[in-house]
């Protein structure tokens, strides 16, 4: 590595600053055993490449869907021979993706129709408020099973389209 290019120790607020991340970032993902906690030295701990390269995995896996526990588990892995585990790793995150994304589809459409029904009539209760002022069961009574605010929605969303 060129000397120009090379990462002097860096302060807590450095590392947070080279990897992108707040402080308290930081700290939390030491709390969670994802960056080790350096020794103090002269009162100060002191962060390196090694550091930097770590949080800005964490970063980037967590931009890929990957949430903390697995993150862990993907630095733990030897990128030479645990590609196996990796693959299984990121397919899962796909599949959950995949049924996040089908949720979030859901709930579009359910606004769409409640956004249309809203615009169609000016008069009585808007009908987007209404659905999330909305009893939280069917039939109001004691022992009614509870809706979900998906159900509120869809519920309120159907009668209106």
């Amino acid at each position: 590595m060129v000397r120009s290019q090379e990462v002097r120790p860096l302060t807590i607020s450095r590392l947070a600053e080279a990897g992108g991340v707040g402080v308290e970032t930081v700290r939390f993902y030491q709390r969670r055993g994802l960056l080790d906690v350096p020794p103090r030295a002269g009162g100060i701990r002191r962060y390196g490449a090694e550091d930097v390269r770590r949080l800005r995995f964490i970063r980037q896996a967590q931009e890929a869907g990957f949430r903390l526990s697995e993150i862990a588990e993907l630095l733990a892995l030897d990128s030479g021979t645990d590609r196996a585990r990796a693959r299984a790793l990121a397919e899962g995150r796909i599949a959950a993706l995949d049924r996040e994304i089908a949720r979030l589809e859901r709930a579009r459409a359910s606004l769409e129709r409640l956004a249309r029904a809203c615009g169609a009539d000016a008069e009585g209760p808007c009908p987007i408020l209404a659905s999330f002022d909305a009893p939280f069961s069917h039939g109001g009574g004691m022992g009614s099973k509870p809706l979900s605010p998906r159900e509120r929605i869809r519920s309120l969303g159907d009668e209106g389209a």
